[in-house]
């Protein structure tokens, strides 16, 4: 029997094939034998995590979509989490960051990057010679902690060749703690300053930070650079973030890649200035809209300065700071 154009014998007369897909559903699944796990660095895709003192591989589960997984991150997991040579598991939940260390790769560039996450202290360090301090990187980088939530700490290496007082006398109005250390010296104070706390140590290269740190855990390994008798600048050793645990179980450090930017087109000025309590109070009646910069019209700042009820280097400081988000590094 032919009706029309095909006859029953035709393969178009039949109902294309459906696909056999599971059905729908609005559960999901619980994970309830989820292990917790800390991320200690990411390479290509791979998450290396630390999971009840085991190191253990993993990858990304699909249904974190495109949510972005970094160091520091606290997770749970399933799957194989022995630890196992060729094993592999699965994080299925990023917890609650508690601070997030962001940046741009540029002043204009509107796409933040997370560098990493739940470090408590931003450890600054920067060499008093060979390389030369940075000052304005320094700045952006305070910027960045502030604006992190994070407490700043100053790290000067190499005092052995040259004094700290010329770089530290224009940070002190800030109020931010340092910390001094030279070639061979006594590190008490700075593994003082790191206990009970997860801290993230970022700098130039060629500043000591891998030095640093492979003093502070004597089995790192972290490669050391050296620095360029032409351009004075270091070479990059670290390639990734990597987390360490303290000898004794007395806190965290995050060893970060040498850094030559640090792009800060997302922080808003209205949210640096609530790292500094005493003079976002003096900024309640300033116009809305106001940068609280040099040349902003009936600011807070200027009025209490005129009154003399504040620290005139204090405001002259963090204005600097307020300048460093939009001033070229070099």
């Amino acid at each position: 029997m032919t009706t029309g154009r095909y006859s029953d014998q035709d393969v178009e007369h039949y109902d294309r094939p459906r696909r056999r897909t599971r059905p729908r559903t609005k559960e999901r699944p619980t994970y309830d034998d989820a292990v917790a796990g800390v991320v200690v660095t990411v390479d290509r895709g791979r998450y290396t995590l630390l999971v009840e003192g085991r190191t253990v591989m993993a990858m990304k589960a699909r249904p974190l979509g495109r949510k972005g997984v970094v160091v520091g991150d606290r997770v749970r997991v399933v799957g194989d989490v022995s630890g196992v040579d060729g094993s592999l598991s699965r994080i299925v939940e990023v917890t609650e960051r508690l601070t997030v260390l962001r940046r741009t790769a540029d002043d204009d560039d509107p796409v933040e990057r997370i560098i990493l996450a739940n470090a408590e202290q931003l450890v600054i360090v920067t060499a008093l010679a060979d390389p030369e301090p940075q000052p304005r990187l320094i700045d952006r980088a305070l910027v960045a902690a502030f604006d992190a939530g994070m407490q700043p700490l100053l790290c000067l290496t190499k005092a052995d060749l040259a004094d700290p007082e010329t770089l530290l006398s224009t940070y002190r109005s800030l109020g931010v703690p340092w910390v001094v250390t030279r070639r061979g010296g006594d590190l008490a104070e700075v593994r003082e300053r790191l206990q009970e706390r997860t801290s993230a140590l970022i700098g130039s290269s060629g500043v000591g930070k891998s030095t640093l740190v492979n003093a502070l855990v004597p089995d790192a390994h972290r490669e050391v650079g050296i620095v360029n008798a032409v351009t004075g600048r270091g070479r990059h050793t670290s390639t990734s973030a990597y987390m360490l645990p303290l000898p004794g179980g007395s806190g965290w450090i995050i060893d970060t890649p040498g850094i030559r930017s640090f792009g800060l087109a997302h922080v808003r000025p209205e949210h640096l200035i609530e790292a500094f309590p005493d003079l976002d109070e003096m900024t309640e009646d300033c116009p809305r809209g106001c940068t609280h910069g040099d040349d902003e019209p009936e600011c807070g700042l200027d009025e209490a300065l005129t009154a003399a009820t504040v620290d005139p280097d204090r405001v002259a400081s963090f204005r600097r700071l307020l300048a460093a988000r939009s001033e070229p590094l070099y």
